[in-house]
């Protein structure tokens, strides 16, 4: 995948990732493809706190809409491995808050 996001990218196209960058590792993954294409790049950050996550997460299981359903365990057992990117892996953020 990375080669074509790569050549996708020199040729102008913008590309947006929807990979998990909850880790330094797979940030820095990301990091390769944008520099190897010599592009710019943002890495959109959301904000929220647990809560509001959680009633979000409640309310979309509640709607029946999605063929999986997380429950909060599941949040829980995800959210253990999210590593808020820092000012050292050198992104450019866009913050997002509620």
């Amino acid at each position: 995948m990375g080669p074509h996001i790569v050549s996708l990218l020199r040729l102008g196209i913008s590309v947006v990732l929807d990979f998990p960058a909850n880790t330094v590792a797979s940030r820095a993954w990301m990091r390769t493809l944008f520099e190897a294409a010599g592009v710019a790049h943002q890495l959109h950050v959301l904000n929220v706190p647990v809560s509001v996550c959680k009633a979000r997460l409640r309310r979309r299981n509640a709607e029946g809409t999605h063929d999986f359903a997380v429950t909060e365990a599941d949040f829980d057992l995800f959210s253990r491995y999210f590593v808020p990117p820092a000012p050292e892996e050198g992104f450019d953020l866009v913050i997002h808050r509620p």
